[in-house]
């Protein structure tokens, strides 16, 4: 084949796949959500002069064939597999590998949102809990990357810093510390969040911190479900081993009413529907609810508790529930406090628990 040859065969080949694409593009139906990256796809954009004017066509434009691609998925294995395993990163846009375990990048130590954190934590001391008995309590959850980053080589935030700040402007609560109760294994390997049948230290730490340890129950009976894709798979984009959510339930959690005060339902611990979700996390306590409510009938005293909480308080409050007659759960990322006390009292509250993730508290402009 001489060359003359070679550059027409190579020509048309591309015209193919460029009109290829093309025709792909525009008679592929356009996909409403990606599972892999748990988000909603751009759609196409309304076209306007205004828009055209000031250039925001263009652009939403460019998102919506950025996402509606043809095999997009495809590509963006083929990318994190160059990444990772042909020119050797060490990452791909903030997600590692350490063995099978994958994590996402969170750095620097962002003071000022620490502040903000203290600082809202406090001013809600001062709105609820200052002329009442509660005992007030707080608690740091420490991200995946506290146990693998930097002895990977990974930058990692300044956590004896973060721990300095919060303990300097909290001056109001008691510091319960569970790092040591926890480790790598402790997590899932594709997802943020802890493993809930992992967590008898850290509650056995918390409970015993609030007085409480010889109510809780320690007998459950685990049901798994399986296959577990955690947030990290489809952001890593490699064909990783999934995990397995393991579920903790007994007699006690079973007769428990859960109050959803967004929706005004009455449910369970755990929602099983969501098992089939995009997110399957989201069975611990219905997901990411601003205010809820767990009542414990078959509780042996009176004692309430409060918890002020991220997405990681959803699987650890169902275990311990047996101390308490009820327990109410706060997401201030969804709610603004002022309009808490519209729909429950915190002043009957003995104990009030601020459980918060590292993650959260270095990115507090989420709180409201």
């Amino acid at each position: 084949m001489n060359n003359k040859t070679k550059n027409i065969l190579v020509s048309v080949l591309f015209c193919l796949f460029i009109v290829g694409g093309a025709i792909a593009c525009i008679f592929k139906p356009m996909d409403d959500f990606s599972i892999n990256e748990r988000r909603e796809l751009k759609k196409f954009p309304k076209i306007t002069w205004s828009s055209i004017l000031d250039t925001s066509w263009m652009k939403n434009f460019e998102d919506y064939t950025l996402d509606q691609f043809p095999l997009r998925d495809t590509f963006r294995e083929f990318k994190a597999f160059t990444h990772y395993f042909v020119f050797g990163q060490k990452d791909n846009n903030d997600i590692y590998l350490v063995g099978d375990v994958v994590s996402k990048l969170e750095y620097p130590l962002r003071e000022e949102q620490i502040l903000h954190a203290a600082n809202r934590f406090e001013a809600m001391y001062e709105q609820f809990f200052a002329d009442t008995d509660a005992n007030m309590y707080y608690s740091i959850i420490p991200d995946k990357n506290y146990f693998i980053a930097e002895e990977n080589g990974y930058p990692a935030l300044d956590y004896d810093k973060l721990l300095s700040l919060m303990k300097e402007n909290m001056t109001d609560f008691s510091y319960i510390d569970i790092f040591n109760k926890l480790s790598i294994d402790d997590y899932y390997r594709t997802d943020t969040h802890w493993k809930q049948e992992c967590l008898a230290g850290v509650v056995d730490t918390l409970s015993s911190a609030m007085g409480v340890r010889d109510q809780i129950s320690d007998e459950f009976t685990a049901i798994t479900h399986a296959p577990f894709y955690g947030v990290y798979y489809g952001q890593a984009a490699l064909p990783l081993t999934p995990d397995t959510l393991t579920y903790l339930t007994n007699d006690i959690l079973e007769g428990c009413i859960v109050t959803n005060y967004e929706t005004g339902k009455v449910g369970t611990v755990y929602d099983l529907d969501k098992l089939n979700s995009h997110d399957p996390y989201e069975m611990y306590l219905s997901g990411p609810i601003s205010l809820m409510t767990i009542e414990n009938p078959a509780a042996a005293t009176d004692r309430e508790l409060v918890i002020f909480r991220d997405s990681f308080g959803s699987s650890i409050a169902p275990l311990l529930v047996s101390a308490y007659s009820k327990i109410t759960l706060v997401d201030i990322r969804y709610i603004v406090p002022d309009y808490i006390e519209r729909f429950v009292d915190l002043s009957s509250a003995d104990d009030v628990l601020f459980l918060y993730s590292t993650l959260v508290l270095n990115n507090a402009n989420t709180l409201k």
